[in-house]
């Protein structure tokens, strides 16, 4: 990257790290620029996230909401992390970029919203080649209007949030903190009950959000199947530089999936997992150093982010050497026999932890039929017992949507302890593994890890599998590992 020269002293308008030009130079950076405008247009979602912020204005009548997306994060040094909207900011605005803030105030009837930003850097002054946040340092930053005409939302500048915010009430304001210390320092919480590290109002409005995003709208729904598409898509690719008859590192295959989710989406949605052999039988295996074996499994757990943040989340199981030995196959059976039984039970108005016994009680049953269960499958099940969980820790699966574990902080009662809705998404993933220093297990099963997820829609029919793109049944997994072999390795276009 660009090397930034240390500062002799701070400027007006620049940073401590910035050099102390001469006069003649500023005074000709100044002059000779051809001013332009962006052809913006109203985002075709707009109307969508407005309707969300009706939800949200309607839910907290009479007080002023604020919600930001959270600052850019240094990564080391004078390097940061690339930048990710706060997922409730985005979900709320349609916005991507970094320091914004939206803030909603009653009016009586609902709310006036606002987003705060950092607009376009001007040429009345020498942010636009000075500053960090400049135009010629980062690229041309929407002007106040253009992003309004964008997000159908009215915008103020970044600069004035201050004095915005400096006139809140704390006992008629709710803050979605944790995401932005000036706006955290700005707004004193209200000194009342705490919940979750903060205080029982704001983390409130932390709740009421990830409730409305249980619902997927028609929108959302596009967002996440293409995000799925495009992960297919990266599964095929891993699949054709994957060589039957010898090993590749774990990296390669990640690299190869990222390559995908970089240029077909905004990026990957999560760390990638890519486990070979017995790094399958750790659950968030990232370091992915290891190497491919022929004969030994590759569990891949790995999804692409699209443009708007929507996030797929697929796991798949292949043999490394193309065909399942016997007993890899009985172990791949049991789990996928689990998740199928998980779909097809799922549809409106059935328990969340209804699904999770309904996989669970399969792989106790398999665990039995291995010779592996201490006690009987309805012993193991037993709530006082569930010893079966010794070789599957997680739970079937989590809400997906604009985060890869969406509606976090949903209440237990509407989530965990609650029904599933029509136009939920939510992943079935269940999985078994054999640690290698398990002694309870016979040495043939030691480092066999299989986990099988997919993204299923709850519709008023039942369970729509937005992710039937890849097969899961062992012998389709053969044969599509073949086919993608057979066609050899491309580049995205």
């Amino acid at each position: 990257m660009t090397e930034e020269r240390a500062a002799d002293k701070p400027t007006d308008g620049t940073e401590s790290h910035d050099p102390a030009f001469p006069e003649a130079f500023l005074s000709f950076m100044r002059q000779g620029w051809r001013d332009s405008e962006l052809a913006v247009t109203p985002a075709p979602q707009a109307p969508n996230h407005a309707k969300r912020r009706a939800a949200l204005s309607a839910a907290f009548p009479g007080e002023t909401l604020v919600i930001p997306t959270g600052n850019e994060k240094v990564r080391a040094n004078d390097t940061a992390y690339p930048f990710r909207a706060g997922s409730d900011f985005a979900y709320l605005t349609g916005d991507l970029e970094p320091d914004s803030v939206l803030v909603m105030r009653p009016n009586g009837s609902g709310h006036d919203a606002t987003l705060y930003m950092r607009p376009r850097s001007s040429r009345q002054t020498d942010e636009f080649f000075r500053s960090r946040h400049g135009e010629l340092w980062v690229g041309r930053r929407p002007t106040l209007t253009e992003k309004s005409t964008e997000l159908g939302l009215p915008t103020a500048d970044l600069a004035e949030l201050e004095v915005a915010l400096a006139d809140l009430a704390p006992r008629r304001t709710r803050v979605l903190r944790g995401f932005d210390s000036r706006v955290d320092a700005a707004v004193r919480p209200y000194d009342g009950p705490r919940a979750e590290g903060q205080p029982a109002r704001d983390h409130e409005l932390a709740v009421v959000i990830s409730e409305l995003k249980l619902v997927k709208d028609e929108w959302e729904i596009a967002q996440l199947q293409e995000a799925i598409d495009a992960t297919v898509r990266g599964f095929e690719d891993v699949a054709r530089v994957l060589p039957a008859d010898r090993g590749v590192s774990e990296r390669l295959l990640e690299g190869v999936f990222a390559l995908r989710a970089r240029h077909d989406g905004n990026d990957v949605g999560y760390g990638s997992i890519v486990g070979a052999g017995e790094h399958a039988t750790t659950l968030h295996w990232v370091h992915n150093h290891g190497t491919t074996r022929p004969g030994e499994l590759l569990l891949m757990d790995m999804g692409v982010e699209n443009r708007n943040l929507y996030t797929a989340d697929v796991t798949r199981v292949v043999p490394v050497d193309g065909r399942f030995t016997p007993l890899q196959r009985q172990v791949y059976d049991i789990v996928y026999a689990s998740q199928q039984a998980g779909i097809d039970f799922i549809k409106p108005g059935v328990e969340f932890r209804e699904v999770h016994r309904t996989c669970m009680r399969v792989l106790a049953a398999g665990l039995a039929d291995l010779g592996l269960l201490p006690v009987s499958v309805d012993e193991a099940m037993d709530e006082k017992s569930t010893v079966y969980r010794r070789w599957t820790l997680h739970g079937f699966g989590h809400m997906l949507g604009i985060d890869v574990h969406d509606c976090a902080n949903a209440s237990k009662e509407k989530y965990r302890e609650g029904t599933l809705g029509e136009g939920y998404v939510l992943t079935v993933e269940p999985g078994l593994y054999f640690q290698p220093e398990d002694e309870l297990v016979p040495e043939e099963l030691r480092g066999i890890g299989i986990r099988i997820e997919d993204d299923v829609l709850v519709t008023a029919s039942g369970a729509v599998n937005l992710s039937a793109g890849l097969p899961r049944a062992a012998d389709e997994v053969e044969t599509w590992l073949a086919a993608q072999r057979e066609a050899g390795p491309r580049l995205p276009n």
